[in-house]
């Protein structure tokens, strides 16, 4: 199955509502797993986001939190250990037993698994100790991929953004934030070229769409798990809406 778009590029023009599966269909199955993410396409999700941050050994790895406590049999930091080590334990199992042993994917292994057939959003987390250098991480793992143009690069942090900038000039960059982000992310805000905002979804109205127009910025908004709001979202124009419940977003934006 390949992709409805071509690239993100068209898919953000087209004037259709996207949806995104936030760290997968994590609704439904083990967020960030390949699980998660398969089962957002078999559902009809648009694209997938996802979180990426660095392994102890330099690779880009798909995990939310900076420690693996939460979501797998494991403790500590993801930045202390291994790519090996992170593979080894199972991020399944507390989500469900019908998920046991469900790994900790590479975002190797998600490009390599799901290549042409969806977009990307692509979250960097910055803040854990040892993330140093995920940018060119994920650009070396975009470039060896040849997916410059089915993916947006996201973060809250604006230096994280402008150093993906200057290592991949040509990809859509996404400026992600809340009414909480620290007022000092804004100062390297104000040199960042990005196409696309990434506002949390209570922050868009009538008001928020007219500004983002007028400054030609794409708004791909979250977490939206709630229809009436969603199809509130669809009918003020944002681009993108991303979901823990693809299936539920899809169902009700095709009627």
């Amino acid at each position: 199955m390949s992709a409805k778009f071509a690239s993100i590029q068209e898919a953000m023009a087209s004037g259709e509502t996207l949806v995104l599966a936030h760290r997968g269909a994590m609704a439904s199955a083990p967020m960030n797993t390949l699980a998660a993410f398969e089962l957002a396409l078999e559902q009809g999700a648009d694209g997938i986001e996802l979180d990426v941050q660095r392994s102890g050994d330099g690779h880009a790895v798909i995990m939310h939190d900076f420690s693996v406590d939460a979501t797998t049999d494991g403790s500590g930091p993801v930045a202390e250990k291994s790519l090996s080590e992170l593979q080894d334990l199972d991020a399944g199992g507390w989500f469900s037993s019908d998920f046991t042993g469900e790994g900790i994917p590479s975002l190797d292994q998600v490009f390599a698994s799901l290549g042409d057939r969806t977009l990307f959003n692509v979250e960097i987390k910055s803040g854990s100790d040892g993330s140093g250098n995920v940018e060119e991480q994920v650009a070396a793992c975009v470039r060896r991929f040849s997916l410059q143009n089915r993916v947006v690069i996201s973060s809250f942090d604006p230096t994280v953004l402008l150093n993906f900038r200057l290592l991949m000039p040509k990809v859509m960059i996404g400026f992600l934030y809340d009414p909480k982000l620290p007022s000092k992310y804004y100062i390297p805000l104000r040199k960042l070229s990005h196409e696309a905002r990434h506002p949390r979804h209570d922050m868009v109205d009538e008001a928020y769409m007219r500004w983002a127009r007028e400054n030609d910025y794409y708004v791909n908004t979250w977490t939206v798990n709630e229809l009436e709001r969603a199809v509130e979202l669809r009918r003020l124009g944002v681009n993108a809406i991303i979901s823990d419940d693809p299936k539920m977003l899809v169902d009700a934006l095709s009627s």
